[in-house]
């Protein structure tokens, strides 16, 4: 069969715990995703999406449901997880061994032992080749996912890849995960609260709440689903006033937000030259994905604090 889809979950459920302690972590999920991209997996805190990953790597089973990997049920074909790497909720190691000699200890475990492939990820995850104990949290982790390439697996799953890595390492590790998939034709499914990251390197994005899957789509899909623009013009109360039985129009300090589509330019122009509004400036104003994940999950957060987990 085709390896088309790298990822199919089909009524996917998880319930933990019995009468009054009954807590329904995922809820009848189904999601499809297709091989040679870069997928992206958000979800507030406790929304269901570690124990997502860990149904599709059989770490824990399903209340109902199934999950496929490249066309074949993990549960029934368990040799299909041959073709998975992942770092699941951080990396642990020996820490008064090497990086180098866990990796190797992890390879010759996994019967996947190849000293040229380690000696290229200790390159390419520029890895201090000393005891783990010395290394920092973002060494570690670049340790981690050195340690879920080992077997130059078709499919990557990635926990928050980029904790405890200054901006520098935060962007070689956003170009690396872009090469895995352009460059080396893998699949890579990616958990990051650092949604300006994913933003960045994800194709498509799934976001999960209270168990359910509540957005899919491209990047692209999901960040034009509300149209606005921004307008700099002055007097200020004049805008508001030439504007506001048209559109909805919300004050930004020099400038207003209003929910209009480009089509909507001229007929905003000829409004606010009518009221005699010097007009500075009028573009779209597209949102970030952080501001559309807060929007539908209304979830307040504080900037750079985990959102998903």
């Amino acid at each position: 069969m085709s390896d088309s889809i790298a990822i199919r979950i089909e009524n996917l459920s998880k319930v933990f715990g019995r009468g009054k302690k009954r807590v329904e972590a995922v809820k009848n999920i189904n999601l499809e995703i297709r091989s040679g991209q870069v997928y992206g997996f958000l979800g507030p805190n406790g929304a269901g999406k570690t124990t997502t990953i860990r149904m599709l790597l059989d770490l824990i089973r399903p209340t109902t449901g199934k999950v496929s990997l490249f066309n074949q049920d993990v549960r029934r074909e368990p040799q299909t997880l041959r073709r998975v790497g992942a770092l699941v909720e951080g990396a642990t190691f020996y820490p008064f061994l090497t990086g180098r000699r866990n990796l190797e200890v992890l390879a010759r475990t996994s019967d996947c032992y190849d000293p040229a492939r380690i000696n290229r990820l200790l390159a390419q995850m520029d890895m201090a080749d000393r005891r783990v104990n010395g290394y920092s949290t973002g060494m570690k982790q670049r340790l981690g996912v050195a340690g879920a390439l080992l077997s130059d697996p078709d499919l990557v799953i990635l926990d928050e890849p980029t904790n405890g890595l200054d901006p520098a390492g935060i962007q070689e590790m956003r170009v690396f995960i872009r090469d895995l998939v352009d460059k080396q034709g893998k699949t890579v499914f990616l958990s990051s609260h650092l949604l300006s990251e994913v933003e960045q390197v994800c194709d498509r994005v799934a976001i999960i709440n209270h168990g359910e899957i509540i957005r899919e789509g491209t990047v692209a899909e999901l960040l034009s689903s509300k149209a606005q623009l921004r307008v700099e013009a002055v007097p200020l109360d004049k805008v508001v006033t030439a504007l506001a039985g048209n559109w909805t129009v919300v004050p930004n300090g020099v400038s207003v937000t209003i929910d209009a589509t480009r089509n909507d330019v001229p007929h905003i122009v000829r409004k606010l030259v009518e009221h005699g509004v010097d007009i500075y400036q009028v573009a779209d104003q597209r949102q970030t994905l952080e501001e559309y994940f807060l929007s539908v999950t209304q979830t307040e957060v504080e900037h750079g604090e985990p959102v998903s987990r």
